[in-house]
């Protein structure tokens, strides 16, 4: 396809899977022509920065760009970042836009993202009370922030923890309030759990599990959250990280297969011909064929490429294992592979120094790890799942030799 520039690929959604899609065209030598719809008025940009050094006022809003201008005209990608997508017709492989614009494609990728779920609670409107998704929200809170002495965290995951983490280092009084017995325990286990609750109380946030909020409170603006458990806890600012909700719409009302997400194959194509999906909208097929969204930027990087290979008729990039990190404090977290199902674990390294790594194993074979603040673990990590090594507890169960060592012993 990359011989017949008279073609075009159109990708809904100009966040990290649609840049990563258009570049990854550009790299495989695709001659023919790209468009990129974005609705939010911005170039792509970083997100994880926005709960983080952003929100702390450590970088600027230049710097979260992808991208400089000059690259789009450079690499012939027709951009246009301010004009939503209101239908998809799969027949005809016609957009109808929100400014009356019909726009023909012959490839189409959808990469929509994902949307925070909102608290089912009186008061979840009022001013002061946030989501986390994008630029705007970010620079509200921000701006809210500066303003402010007291903020609450409802829900106790990635966004909230590090929300939670760079208002304490702005000076605020933080609580957080998760509804679970524990602290992410979405995406990890109760050792790394106990940690970050650790870590959070010695830096002064009052953590509340097990409990639910009822009502956020005020008249225009929020003075505060009631808890199921009877008290209010006063408050200038309500962050609610809760999760997210895939952004779906489009590719179900154009008779797209989806299920909590997009349904994807191996080649992120959807069930509807010439029509792929990348992204926080997707949900895939993984290698022990159960599906999952799995919302990072990996997968946003992974399945761009993979999306690009299929359209010029490359061979499938190479398999990499899935991959997040999250800042908080003077900690970095950092994950590799899914620890879903596993029936083991094994730590390693001092977790009294704020250094060390969790093994996750299910019927002796290494799943995933969590690796705080050792990046070298995470790294012999990801070595061991690209390379397809077989590692179980046995090969860890010395402490004298570190992951690195067992690795390299597996690749001699």
């Amino acid at each position: 396809m990359s011989s017949e520039p008279n073609r075009n690929v159109t990708i809904v959604g100009a966040g990290q899977a649609g840049i990563q899609v258009a570049q990854a065209l550009r790299k495989r030598s695709y001659a023919g022509g790209i468009t990129l719809l974005g609705d939010e008025g911005y170039a792509p940009y970083q997100r994880p920065p926005l709960s983080k050094a952003f929100l702390k006022g450590q970088m600027e809003e230049p710097r979260l760009a992808f991208r400089p201008e000059a690259f789009f005209a450079d690499q012939r990608i027709d951009h246009q970042f301010s004009n939503a997508v209101v239908s998809i017709d799969t027949a005809r492989r016609q957009l109808d836009c929100i400014d009356g614009a019909t726009i023909d494609y012959d490839r189409l990728v959808i990469a929509t993202g994902a949307t925070p779920i909102e608290l089912p609670v009186m008061g979840a409107t009022l001013r002061g009370v946030f989501t986390l998704r994008g630029l705007d929200d970010s620079k509200a809170i921000r701006e809210s922030l500066g303003d402010a002495s007291r903020l609450i965290v409802i829900g106790g995951g990635y966004i909230g923890l590090e929300v939670a983490s760079a208002a304490r280092q702005l000076g605020l009084e933080v609580t957080v309030v998760e509804r679970l017995p524990r602290l992410l325990s979405r995406v990890t286990s109760p050792p790394v759990s106990d940690f970050f609750l650790d870590l959070h109380r010695e830096h002064g946030v009052d953590v509340r599990l097990d409990e639910s909020v009822v009502e956020i409170e005020g008249d225009n603006s929020v003075t505060g959250v009631r808890l199921a458990s009877g008290p209010s806890i006063p408050a200038d600012v309500v962050l609610v990280g809760v999760g997210v909700r895939p952004n779906e719409q489009l590719a179900k009302a154009a008779g797209i297969d989806c299920d909590d997400g997009i349904l994807v194959n191996d080649d992120c194509q959807t069930s509807a011909e010439f029509v792929y999906a990348a992204g926080d909208c997707v949900r895939s097929v993984l290698r022990d064929e159960s599906t999952q969204r799995l919302e990072s930027v990996h997968n946003a990087l992974d399945q761009g490429d993979r999306i690009a290979a299929h359209i010029v008729g490359d061979e499938r990039p190479p398999f990499d294992p899935p991959w997040f990190w999250s800042d908080q404090y003077d900690v970095k977290l950092q994950t590799v592979g899914l620890f879903n199902g596993y029936d083991d674990v094994v730590i390693r390294g001092d977790t009294d120094a704020h250094k060390f790594a969790v093994l996750y194993f299910r019927d002796n074979a290494l799943l995933a790890i969590d690796a705080i603040n050792d990046p070298i673990s995470f790294m012999s990590g990801k070595r061991v799942f690209k390379l397809g090594l077989e590692l179980d507890r046995n090969d860890v169960s010395d402490p004298g030799i570190t992951l690195k060592d067992v690795v390299t012993a597996k690749t001699m």
